[in-house]
């Protein structure tokens, strides 16, 4: 069975639903919930955000400024 979904603004407590004649006969469920559109976050929240994770995160972080990576040494596989 196909799922049949709509998303709508109600005008009143009463709704009417046409359901595909696959279904009769049927146990169906219907959900009814409101649907809560993401809002976009401003700079301070953006911010507030970055700060929590960073800490979240400050006693695993480490300093590799100085790193250097030799391809040649970590592919010898003589010594």
């Amino acid at each position: 069975m196909e799922l049949v979904r709509k998303v709508i603004v109600p005008t009143s407590t009463t709704l009417t639903m046409t359901l595909p004649e696959e279904v009769i006969g049927k146990e169906i469920e219907v959900v009814a919930s409101e649907v809560k559109t993401p809002h976009a976050l401003t700079d301070l929240e953006k911010q507030q955000r970055l700060e929590a994770i960073k800490a979240i995160f400050k006693d695993s972080r480490i300093d590799l400024s100085n790193f250097k990576f030799d391809r040649d040494e970590a592919n010898n596989y003589d010594e």
